[in-house]
Formats: C-alpha cells, structure tokens, sequence
C-alpha cells in the first residue's frame, strides 16, 4: 500500500484516510467490490459501490503511472540522460501524458528525418533559424552545403534544418499540452464510407458522411463508429480547425518577422500536419473510446439492475432469505 497514493485519493474523492486506506486494505486481500460494499461497511465508513470502483481504479491509474515513471528513470539512466531538473519533472508528473511529454525528446526512435538531418550535420543551421535573428537563411544554409554528408544544395540544408525544427516543436510540452486541450475541447468526429464497401457496409448508412463534436457525440454512436472502422466500412477521424491549431503554434514559436522566422513557420505546418496532429488524434481517439465504453457500461449495468429488480415471478408472493454471515439471515 502506498502511503502517497492514499493521501493524493483522500484528498481528490474528499474522503477520511482511513477509509481510502481500508479500502485499498481489502483489495490488496482479493476482496471484490460487492464483498467491500455490503460486508465491510464498518471499515469503509459505509462508502457505496460507485467510490469504492473509484478509488480501486485511481489506486490502479497511480500504480500504472510509478511504473511508467520507474522504467523512464531506468531508461534515462542507463544512457546517462538523467540529470536533477529532468528527474524533478518526471517525479512531479501527475498524469500519464504529462509524463509521456516530458519523455518523448528522450524517447529512443527509429530514424526519423530529424535524426537523419542531424547525422549530415544540420542542428547548428536549425538552431540559428530557430533564435529567429536577423540573418539570412538562405546565405547560413550555403556553409551546411557538403556532398561528402549528402547535402547537394540550399534547399536540402534549409529542409533537414526545418525537419530538426518540425521535431522541436513536436516534442514541446507546452505545445502538446495546447494541441491535446484544442482536440479535446474543439475535436470533430468525422466518418466517411469506405466507397470501396459502399454495399457491404449498409448497416452503417446513417455515418457515410457524419460530423459531430467529440464533447457532444453519445457513446453509442462513437462505438459504432469505430466498430465500422475496425471492420473497413468507414474512415473516422477526430480533428479540430487546422487553421486554429496553427495559429496556436504559430503564436508559441515564430517569434519575428523575418526570413528566418518564415522558415519556422514553415517548421511548425510541417510539424503539425506531418507529427503532432496523428500523434494528438491518436490520444483523442483512446481517451474518446475509454471514455464511451465507461458510459456504455454504466447503460449496461443500470439495464440489468432494473432486470435483477424486476419481480420474478410476476404477482405472486415470493419469500426470499438474505444469508447474513455476520449479523444472521434475514427473511
């Protein structure tokens, strides 16, 4: 039982230590949700079954998130990336994509055009287009000229100088942290037929052309729509405006009104369009379906609460005996 996991808990559910505590007690003992809730109201303070589910979830999330941190810190240490700033982030990273942010610059990759770009030498040529002064980029990019590193002219030094840039703005916290709150906040839901499969897929007629705010759409139709897609009947995406995430990059990193700052705001289009938007669609899309299936549950589960509570045998009397281990049975 982590001592740090019950305080944060206590503290977001508004409950007494020794409840979240007692509960976390019983879970660690195998205890299921209904035992807790009917048996154990005296260790929990009577805390009913929708708490109960909560707080075994948080204490799963908290748990999920030490581990992640545990193997970053591992990863960083072992290529001797870790310093005291880097760590003092990483520890107060209290959400799993905080905490993926702060690691994606570290994060090994596979050969990107960045990486690629710095191998022939390039980062010095995109740091200077970054500061954003008064040069010419043009005349900067004529000294990264070398055949040697495969950098034939101007544009190859300015394009692997706008890639490493592409990739800067990419992997900024504070960038992925807007772009994740406008496709939260502003994201539509859009689904198209596969006109491949116009035929096959009649049972999803009513999404062949579908647009709706993902803060709005009801789970049910959300997971229909990504069954559709998961079958190859539709393509679904969850984009906000471009021009509305664009502006908001554009406002964070181009600085200037120069040469050089319209090489940046070239950077940050091909940043967007090419890395943080599929990166960003891809989060939206889990966290939106995470969040459907919730909801469906829930449906599910008040559906058959009402069929449980149905009386069985329609009008007639039934005599039922509830087997008390503790306190005795009851008639």
């Amino acid at each position: 039982m982590n001592k740090e996991h019950i305080t944060k808990i206590t503290k977001e559910l508004k409950l007494t230590e020794k409840q979240v505590s007692a509960t976390a007690k019983l879970f660690e003992e195998d205890a299921t949700i209904p035992f807790i809730a009917r048996y154990r109201k005296e260790a929990t303070g009577s805390l009913d079954e929708t708490i109960i589910t909560t707080i075994r979830d948080r204490l799963n999330q908290l748990g999920e998130l030490d581990k992640r941190r545990e193997a970053i810190l591992k990863s960083l240490g072992e290529r001797d990336l870790l310093t005291d700033e880097l760590q003092e982030k990483i520890m107060a990273a209290e959400i799993m994509s905080v905490l993926e942010d702060i690691y994606l610059p570290f994060k090994p990759k596979r050969r990107t055009r960045a990486i690629i770009a710095k191998e022939k030498g390039l980062e010095p040529l995109a740091q200077l287009i970054f500061e954003q002064g008064d040069i010419d980029p043009i005349a900067e990019a004529k000294k990264s000229i070398d055949e040697e590193t495969g950098v034939e002219t101007v544009e190859d030094a300015l394009q692997g100088a706008r890639d490493i840039i592409a990739e800067w703005v990419s992997e900024d916290q504070n960038a992925r942290a807007k772009i994740r709150n406008l496709f939260a906040e502003k994201g539509i839901v859009r689904s198209k037929v596969n006109s491949k499969k116009e035929e096959e897929a009649i049972k999803y007629k009513d999404y062949y052309e579908w647009e709706e705010s993902v803060n709005k759409i009801p789970s049910h139709r959300l997971l229909a729509m990504m069954r559709g897609e998961k079958e190859d009947f539709l393509t679904l995406h969850i984009l906000p405006g471009e021009n509305e995430a664009l502006v908001i990059l554009e406002n964070q990193f181009v600085k200037n009104n120069n040469a050089a700052s319209e090489q940046v705001r070239m950077a940050v289009h091909d940043s967007y369009k090419r890395l943080l938007s599929s990166s960003m669609e891809n989060e939206i899309q889990t966290a939106s379906k995470q969040k459907a299936d919730e909801e469906a549950i829930k449906v599910f589960a008040e559906n058959l609460r009402q069929l449980l509570l149905a009386a069985p045998l329609g009008q007639k009397r039934v005599m039922g005996i509830d087997p008390g281990f503790r306190t005795g049975c009851k008639v």
